[in-house]
């Protein structure tokens, strides 16, 4: 193998692992603070952070890709998906969500085929049907003591699929780093709106006031350390390719059960581990069919 193709192996690599450890950071938050609150921070600092990044590499002007309109698609996609994901961590064994959330690539090619008119052959129906048998292996033992909470993370992966699926409608018409900054900029005041209205609800869990300030620490390492793993990814995918990456993508699910187990005692039943192999292994066959175009990305 090439030695940049090595070299962007071991960037997703990383890029993959270090998302699981901003999940887990996320995670220890649970009961804290809102996870509506916590996603609108943390894409607020994100979009900060990059937007300065991009005027001093880009100048002003690379952030004109705002108001094209498919990238507020995108923000809303990334603001929905964030949204669950984040709910499913304060409720489900971090492990758990993590594998449930990588059905993502199945519902990206079924969506490309409804909304991009990709071809959908059978062996994108053969790799759902395989992954809908995993996502009811890793429910059996979970609905029981999360309830439908449980189902989060799969509607997490739905909406992620259509952020995947804006991607490659805007694909080109930026760099990377200008193409980030737009996506959290969109999403940040859609959170920002969502955070009070999801407190009218009055469930404890998303009440919102002042955080303390391990909060706001913590948002703002996830907000830097998630924009520096989509970065590793995209460098690892400009490098390798999107094809040779995506199972790179798994890594996600070790580092997510080393840090359930060592960090908050969790320990994944053989149910649950069954399903998410059954899920990995419908994404990769998924894969090798050629159908799946870009690596999974968690939150």
């Amino acid at each position: 193998m090439p030695a940049e193709n090595r070299s962007g192996l071991l960037f997703a690599l990383a890029g993959f692992a270090v998302l699981s450890v901003g999940d887990g950071v996320i995670k220890s938050m649970a009961g804290q603070w809102s996870p509506v609150a916590i996603a609108a921070l943390r894409f607020s600092l994100a979009a900060v952070g990059l937007g300065t990044l991009l005027a001093w590499r880009e100048g002003t002007a690379a952030m004109r890709q705002m108001w094209r309109w498919p990238q507020a698609g995108r923000g809303f996609a990334l603001a929905i998906s964030s949204t669950i994901f984040f709910t499913s961590l304060f409720v489900l064994p971090l492990a758990t969500a993590t594998a449930l959330g990588f059905t993502s690539p199945m519902f990206t090619a079924l969506f490309a085929a409804i909304l991009l008119g990709e071809p959908a052959r059978k062996e994108t129906w053969i790799a759902s049907a395989i992954a809908f048998v995993g996502v009811l292996i890793v429910l059996r033992p979970n609905l029981a003591e999360a309830g439908w909470w449980a189902v989060l993370p799969v509607f997490s992966a739905m909406t992620f699929a259509l952020l995947i699926i804006g991607n490659r409608y805007v694909a080109g018409q930026a760099s990377g780093l200008a193409m980030q900054f737009v996506v959290a900029a969109y999403a940040a005041p859609i959170l920002l709106i969502a955070a009070p209205l999801f407190a009218l609800m009055g469930l404890e869990r998303f009440a919102i006031g002042v955080p303390d300030w391990t909060v706001v620490a913590r948002c703002a390492f996830v907000a830097v350390t998630a924009s520096c793993a989509h970065w590793l990814v995209y460098l690892g995918t400009t490098r390798s390719g999107a094809a040779k990456v995506a199972p790179m993508s798994y890594v996600q699910l070790l580092v997510a059960s080393i840090i359930g187990w060592a960090w908050f005692g969790d320990h994944p039943d053989g149910w649950t581990l069954l399903g998410a192999a059954v899920i990995i292994g419908a994404g990769l066959y998924l894969w090798r069919a050629g159908l799946v175009k870009e690596p999974v990305e968690s939150e």
